[in-house]
């Protein structure tokens, strides 16, 4: 008898319909999982038997063959655990009736109880999609499932249960749709900087309009405390962004069974020894990495000249596209990875250029040859060049309070709201995600601001990305004012965040 089971896999971020098809015949006792699996998925055979066994039903003594279909492509993980167990039971007529619009998927103990896997967003999403209606997930993913929507979600704690329910014994309970609840703001504020007013405006442009940015100063001047508090100032994440990092994080196993909807935007800070594959994703099951763990977020790069090379470069067509493709010799993959990148760097390699001490050590040489490690390319898709002075005494022992992370948040969710209104249909959602063909109407110059901007082009060497790029931050600052066009403060203002001349000390 053939019994075929509903279940979902993973392709890497995006879920697909897998179908368990279970064959019972006679011969010599055996059990054979096909399909192109893993030794996680190969290794089933065992727990699955264990997990039959103790559950009260006697393992079907024949040979047992499992088709992981579609066949051509391979399954990896402990998912179809549960699919395989319901459709052994059913192929051995120990279940009369399995509904055709319910899916299985989870992991089993040796005992029976239904272990929680990674990924379970996606695949909720793609049973959606394939007309599932019914699903059952292990009882602390079931959450997590429900926020696909239009499906009928059980968690599932054991087989024993799961095997009552399919019978009709002792039914189990649909699970709630998760709701998040109001949580209080803990993130890094603001007004723990003293000083520093103007680093806090760059960083406040940055986050009207999502620009990148990169920090220069030396040691202790706040580079890295101003960073981490950029997060407390950007706007809160919409339903369908939320979503879509939410079902990343789900795959890379970092959400919270509690709280398996990010509300937050993303912050990453990988150490400067990663790997080019840990940033852009990939490995043996082409996982995502560090770009599209921070989507709709920030990545932010500390001592930035100290990351290898190759993992700099990695960055530069994801900056332009807002994703990135794996390509390995297991397949090919686009992820997602429109993320803000946040850069902070010495302006040398002992520190201390610029510093008021005098105590830097380092020739004209040494300075060019520590910056030449930032190459020109990555350098034109950074927007803000920022300048960290070191903070003065006076400053550190000022009894003014700092303006807070609240009010400069509400300024950015005003300019945000601007732009959600001129971009409205076009699946654009702020300044820096705005392609050239936009930028003659959103970016439109008077006569006065023309005449600045082609000074400033020939000028500063500008190249056709940093021309658009300044543009760009020009008309966030033109957001924050709302006003409805650039004027000459704007435009100059964008223009002197491209002094790449603070490279150089």
């Amino acid at each position: 008898m053939v019994v075929s089971i509903r279940s979902l896999g993973l392709n890497g971020i995006s879920g697909y319909e897998v179908s368990a098809e279970c064959f019972l015949s006679g011969g010599l006792p055996a059990f054979d999982i096909v399909g192109l699996p893993d030794a996680a998925v190969r290794e089933a055979r065992e727990r699955v038997r264990a997990a039959v066994k103790n559950c009260g039903v006697k393992f079907p003594v024949s040979r047992i063959t499992v088709n992981l279909a579609p066949a051509n492509q391979k399954k990896a993980g402990t998912v179809y655990d549960l699919p395989i167990f319901i459709g052994i039971l059913a192929a051995a007529e120990d279940l009369k009736k399995i509904p055709c619009d319910a899916a299985f998927l989870g992991e089993l103990s040796l005992t029976g109880a239904v272990r929680g896997v990674s990924g379970v967003l996606p695949m909720a999403l793609a049973a959606k999609g394939a007309g599932i209606r019914t699903l059952f997930v292990p009882e602390e993913n079931a959450a997590e499932a429900t926020l696909a929507g239009g499906l009928t979600v059980y968690g599932v704690p054991d087989v024993n249960a799961l095997v009552a329910h399919l019978r009709g014994e002792t039914p189990l309970c649909p699970a709630e749709p998760w709701s998040p609840e109001a949580e209080a703001e803990d993130l890094p504020d603001l007004r723990d900087v003293m000083g520093q007013e103007n680093v806090k405006r760059a960083l406040e442009i940055a986050a009207a309009g999502g620009h990148n940015l990169l920090l220069i100063g030396t040691p202790g001047s706040g580079k890295s405390m101003l960073a981490k508090r950029l997060p407390s100032i950007l706007p809160d994440m919409t339903r369908k962004e939320a979503l879509a990092v939410s079902g990343i994080w789900s795959v890379a196993g970092l959400t919270d069974p509690q709280h398996p909807l990010l509300l937050r935007r993303p912050f990453r800070s990988p150490h400067h020894t990663s790997s080019a594959v840990a940033l852009s994703g990939g490995g043996p099951y082409l996982r995502p990495g560090e770009m599209s763990l921070a989507h709709n977020g920030v990545l932010f790069l500390d001592e930035l000249p100290e990351f290898h090379r190759d993992v700099l470069e990695a960055m530069r067509q994801p900056l332009e596209d807002g994703e990135v493709t794996v390509a390995r010799a297991g397949g090919t993959l686009r992820l997602p990875a429109r993320f803000q990148l946040v850069c902070a760097m010495n302006p040398c390699r002992c520190g201390w250029r610029g510093h008021p001490s005098g105590r830097c050590t380092c020739s004209d040489r040494d300075v060019e040859k520590y910056v030449e490690k930032i190459s020109g390319p990555l350098l034109d898709r950074i927007d803000l060049h920022v300048n960290v002075p070191s903070v003065e005494y006076e400053a550190l022992r000022r009894k003014t309070v700092p303006e807070d992370s609240a009010a400069v948040k509400q300024r950015v969710e005003a300019a945000r709201s601007l732009q959600l209104v001129r971009f409205s249909g076009t699946g654009v959602s702020c300044n820096a995600q705005m392609p050239p063909a936009m930028i003659a109407d959103a970016c439109a110059l008077d006569a006065a601001c023309d005449a600045l901007m082609k000074s400033a082009f020939e000028r500063m060497g500008l190249t056709a990305r940093s021309h658009d790029r300044v543009l760009r931050v020009a008309r966030t600052i033109a957001d924050l004012e709302g006003v409805e066009r650039i004027e000459a403060p704007h435009l100059a203002e964008a223009i002197q965040y491209r002094n790449t001349e603070i490279l150089k000390g």
